[in-house]
């Protein structure tokens, strides 16, 4: 994995998982580093590691990015201190698992707020400035969830096929300068987020993969200006996806809504 020195990457969801992931890699390869997320204890100590095994500048930014405001805040932060952000890494994302009509409206707001609306807001108010100088990479961070509707999590897979969407219309929108725009697609992925999200006990945490693969993959595929990657699944699970153009819509959203609930 080959990336130039000295860029400096905006990472999301920095703190754990795959956004650390992402962060150690960034700086693997000498690159400096913004890593937003709201524990402030989380990101000095990341901080504190980073610097000292890569000998890279690292500038935290503690902020949640479920309140619309954050992502006008981070940009601003970001330029007062004068630093120039090469690779934009919307990483961070909520989920939550439920029925819709019982769930706390609040708490979906909140996610759309994150998984949406702050990626969104963040993408433009970064890529004017890419545009300018023709050079910058954004990896917004999907899921394999953005294929298909996602009964008990109706909100989350629909943010996801947002994120998605968005990434592919620009990546075409840019096709003509050196900005590219990649979309990571992980399948269920160890982190935080089972817990987070309620799908502790669940088929679709049967097999998850790793963060640092997944973490590995969305990277690689950054650097090299692809379009969408998709990671971390088993075999059978890619043949799932493979299959879900010719499956029946009222077939495929009862395997996923049985994927999400719990195990008796």
């Amino acid at each position: 994995m080959t990336a130039m020195k000295k860029k400096t990457a905006l990472i999301t969801g920095a703190s754990s998982g795959i956004g650390k992931e992402f962060a150690h890699l960034h700086a693997e390869q000498g690159g400096d580093l913004v890593i937003v997320a709201r524990s402030e204890e989380k990101l000095k100590a990341l901080k504190k590691e980073l610097e000292r095994n890569y000998i890279v500048n690292v500038m935290t930014i503690v902020k949640d990015l479920t309140l619309p405001t954050a992502p006008f805040e981070i940009y601003e932060q970001v330029n007062q201190a004068g630093v120039k952000i090469d690779y934009l890494i919307n990483n961070a994302g909520m989920g939550g698992r439920g029925l819709f009509y019982e769930r706390y409206l609040e708490k979906d707001i909140e996610m759309i707020n994150l998984n949406v609306i702050a990626l969104t807001t963040l993408t433009r108010l970064f890529l004017p400035g890419f545009v300018n100088r023709n050079e910058g990479k954004i990896l917004n961070v999907s899921s394999t969830a953005s294929l298909v509707p996602g009964p008990l999590q109706a909100v989350y897979f629909a943010s996801k096929a947002y994120v998605t969407s968005f990434s592919n219309a620009l990546a075409e929108e840019l096709s003509d300068t050196d900005v590219t725009v990649t979309a990571l697609l992980p399948g269920a992925t160890e982190t935080g987020f089972k817990k987070q999200a309620d799908l502790d006990n669940t088929k679709m945490f049967d097999q998850p993969s790793s963060a640092k693969v997944v973490a590995e993959d969305g990277y690689k595929a950054m650097v090299a200006g692809k379009l969408n990657v998709f990671s971390g699944l088993t075999f059978p699970q890619r043949m799932q996806v493979e299959a879900i153009p010719f499956t029946p819509k009222k077939m495929l959203m009862k395997q996923i809504r049985q994927m999400q609930e719990k195990k008796s």
